[in-house]
Formats: C-alpha cells, sequence, structure tokens
C-alpha cells in the first residue's frame, strides 16, 4: 500500500514536458501549415492595412481556417500544463503566491489563443470579411490576444515557475534564470501597443516561452526527494 501510495504522489498528473511539446509541436503546424496552404506567410500583419488583409482573407481563407484550428488545439495542452504545473509545485511544498500567478498567466494565455483563433476562424468566412472593415476588425483582434495578450500570460506563467524553482533548486539555476529573462521580455511585450518597433519582443515570448517549458517539464521535480538527491550528486 505505501509503495502504490508513494507512486501515485511521485507521478504528479500529466508530463509537463509531454503537454508543452503537444502544444508547440500544433503552435508550429499552424504556422507551417498556414504557410504551405497560402503558398507564401501564412498571415498577414493587420498594420499592412486595410486592403492587403482583406485581399488576403478573400483568397487564402482555407489557409488562415486550417491554421486557426490548429492554433486553437495549441492552446488546450497549455491550459493544462498551466493546472498541472500549479498542482506539481503545492506537490513540491511551494507555498507561496508564485504559482497561483503562473497559473493564472498560463490559463489567461490559454484562453486568449483560444479566441485569436475563434477570430481568425472568423476571418475565413468569405461572407464576413466581404466587408473590409469587418476583416480589419478581426485582424486586429486576432493579433492582440495571439500577441500581446498571450506573451503577456506566457510571461507569468513562466515566472511563477521559474521564481519558486530559482529559491527552491527545483531547476539548474542556469534554466531558472532563463525563464525569468524570458519572462521579463515577455511582460515587457505590451509596450508594444504603443511602441510597434517592440514588437520584436512577441516570438521571443512565444517561442522561447514554450520551449523553456518543454525543457522545465521534463526537469522539474515530482517529489522533493529527486531535489535532494540532486544536490546529493551535484555537491
Amino acid at each position: 500500500m505505501n509503495a502504490v501510495t508513494t507512486s501515485t504522489r511521485r507521478a504528479g498528473g500529466p508530463h509537463l514536458g509531454a503537454l508543452a511539446i503537444v502544444s508547440a509541436a500544433l503552435l508550429a503546424a499552424s504556422l507551417i501549415v498556414g504557410a504551405i496552404l497560402a503558398g507564401g506567410p501564412g498571415f498577414v500583419s493587420p498594420f499592412a492595412g486595410k486592403d492587403a488583409v482583406t485581399a488576403f482573407a478573400q483568397s487564402d481563407w482555407v489557409s488562415i481556417r486550417v491554421s486557426a484550428l490548429l492554433t486553437f488545439g495549441s492552446a488546450v495542452p497549455l491550459g493544462i500544463l498551466a493546472a498541472s504545473a500549479f498542482a506539481r509545485l503545492g506537490q513540491l511544498g511551494v507555498r507561496v503566491p508564485g504559482p497561483a500567478i503562473g497559473f493564472f498567466g498560463g490559463a489567461t494565455a490559454s484562453i486568449l489563443l483560444m479566441v485569436s483563433a475563434l477570430a481568425s476562424y472568423a476571418l475565413s468566412q468569405p461572407d464576413l470579411t466581404a466587408d473590409a472593415s469587418i476583416a480589419y476588425v478581426l485582424s486586429f483582434l486576432a493579433f492582440a490576444t495571439g500577441g500581446v495578450g498571450y506573451a503577456t500570460g506566457m510571461g507569468l506563467l513562466l515566472a511563477g515557475i521559474a521564481v519558486p524553482s530559482l529559491i527552491l533548486r527545483l531547476l539548474p539555476r542556469w534554466l531558472s534564470w532563463t525563464g525569468l529573462v524570458i519572462a521579463a521580455l515577455a511582460e515587457l511585450s505590451f509596450l508594444s501597443l504603443a511602441l510597434e518597433p517592440l514588437q520584436f519582443l512577441l516570438p521571443i515570448a512565444r517561442f522561447g516561452g514554450i520551449l523553456w517549458l518543454i525543457a522545465a517539464g521534463f526537469l522539474l521535480p515530482t517529489d522533493r526527494r529527486d531535489v535532494r538527491d540532486r544536490e546529493r550528486v551535484t555537491a
């Protein structure tokens, strides 16, 4: 009975690294498949102007719709990851606000990515985008929620995991510090709402963040005894 209980306690729910990989794979597929179907860039920035957005929505609606489907799918494992990481950190004895902040950030990123995908899905409806103004609004909504909104939530998720991991040595110090740097850049991305040149921070948060979650997901222990064992090995 004790062995079963210990095994269950150490399992810690879904594998965080696997969830991050699934989310990353679907996100990458949304970009790659969208680009293949469009025969070029699978997304036109709303800053390209109303005419460019409308023309793309009318001519490449299939690529937009498939990309939206895959993007929506990538948001689901991200939300599960946020909840699982919150539970894992609690299991490891973390009793500070960090995990709750991380869960809030992860849930926010997941939900806003879903909103972005749904806005893109609406953008793929030729009857709607026949009105250039509607197409333009949907394009900005998809961009804002999947860009700044997602990046800000991702930053909070990373910080919520990285800070207690740094203090309690749950992860290698270099990985915790890397997570904090990416988290800080992700939070600063909100400035791109007023300063467009800072939009370069968005892909750092989006891709850097999910890559960090993959690494952290495989290295975050399931039991404090794993931490003590690691410290004895490195001592």
